[in-house]
């Protein structure tokens, strides 16, 4: 019997829905790695369970992994999905001697100024950045790459705590805010302006065995700006010959990096306006926003198990035919507060009900969201990526949520 372990410091449906992947897979206990234990169905993954107070801290992971010893003999592997703990989860895996991503190939993937200079080694496209330790060095690079650019901390997430700032006055008022300095840097880059993507992979063994491309409409960084957006993401049936330049790009920034364990990625560029493009960042862990569960919808696979079977088995049980298209389309609205009413449901069932294949629709009472994913979703999927752009479009012209 295999002990896994996998660190899951709250009980987010959304991480839930790894550790599943994990205990079906045979031959293995999952234990988790917890803050607040998961209660009800959230619990049953789960063999069992050990407390620690910050799971992000690499001390506490290596006193859980000595406690799974004790109790089971031994520790197949250590996985969480989760950004922030990559490091930390590298970093207790070196200690125990066990198999995954290095912790030096970890930070390449978290650490965004060093993965952009590592790319930019390898002759890959990105946009242009610099670490800012004080005004001088924000002053500079503004000089250099001229409004807007983004701001963001250098071991970012997403969208969180990214700003765009499009004027001096702006500049200098989020400086303050994030009192930058040379102990506490922030991540200035080039605003990159056309179509934003992404590619998601599965590696085993350092070779890229599963690959596909979703389009966001529109961008995260206009989403998060913009909280009233309902926003939409398309994963095309084909990826057709317009899409294999970019394919390739995500290819090389893997190799540029070095990963070579059993992994997700997730790579977010763009396609600019006269053609060509850029890497705007890439993680070694799975993408969110249900882009899973899509994937899943789109070639009728488990894409969880794929993820799970790649980490803990360094094994893959594709090729997975991509069957239809997939959209999904977040469910947001204007105003703040709790969700007051939800209108045109009826509308949207009626017209595009019969593409639908999950959907979460906000409740009445329902506090609003801070993250971009919103209050609810419809996923929908058909053979033809028309139709499935098309229903979208009118699931998010359809429902309106509105709060008070």
């Amino acid at each position: 019997m295999r002990t896994i372990l996998f660190v899951v410091p709250y009980p987010a449906e959304a991480s839930l829905r790894f550790a599943r992947a994990y205990s079906e897979l045979k031959g293995v206990r999952l234990v988790g790695v917890v803050q607040k234990r998961p209660t009800g169905a959230g619990a049953q993954p789960f063999a069992d369970f050990i407390h620690v107070k910050d799971a992000f801290d690499v001390a506490q992971l290596v006193a859980a992994g000595d406690e799974a010893r004790r109790r089971y003999g031994g520790i197949h592997t250590i996985v969480g999905v989760l950004e922030p703990l990559q490091v930390p989860l590298a970093e207790a895996r070196r200690h125990f001697g066990i198999p995954g991503t290095d912790p030096r190939t970890a930070d390449l993937f978290r650490d965004k100024a060093r993965m952009k200079d590592a790319l930019r080694t390898a002759g890959l496209p990105c946009a242009r950045h610099k670490l800012i330790t004080s005004e001088k060095d924000a002053l500079n690079f503004v000089k250099q790459v001229g409004f807007p650019v983004v701001l963001k901390p250098p071991a970012g997430a997403g969208c969180k705590a990214t700003w765009r700032i499009d004027n001096l006055e702006q500049l200098k008022g989020a400086l303050q805010a994030v009192q930058v300095r040379p102990d506490n840097p922030t991540l200035a880059e080039e605003f990159l302006r056309g179509r934003e993507y992404c590619f998601d992979t599965l590696v085993v063994d350092g070779k890229v065995r599963f690959e596909n491309v979703s389009r966001y409409l529109p961008g995260p960084l206009e989403v998060t700006e913009n909280p009233w957006i309902q926003w939409a993401v398309i994963q095309p049936r084909v990826m057709g010959p317009d899409l294999e330049d970019a394919r390739e790009m995500g290819r090389k920034a893997i190799r540029a990096l070095g990963l070579k364990a059993g992994a997700f990625t997730h790579m977010e560029w763009f396609r600019r306006d006269d053609g060509s493009l850029a890497i705007g960042e890439i993680a070694a862990r799975p993408p969110g926003a249900n882009f899973v569960e899509m994937m899943g919808f789109g070639h009728d696979a488990d894409m969880y198990k794929a993820w799970a079977r790649a980490v803990a088995d360094n094994a893959f049980d594709g090729p997975y035919p991509r069957k239809y298209a997939v959209g999904c389309a977040y469910l947001r609205g204007m105003g703040h507060g709790r969700v007051q009413r939800i209108s045109g449901v009826a509308e949207a069932n009626r017209k595009v009900g019969h593409l639908a294949v999950k959907s979460r629709l906000p409740k009445v009472g329902q506090p609003k969201s801070d993250h971009y994913e919103g209050e609810g979703y419809v996923i929908l999927r058909h053979p033809d990526t028309g139709v499935v752009a098309a229903a979208v479009k009118t699931v998010i012209e359809t429902i309106r949520i509105e709060y008070a």
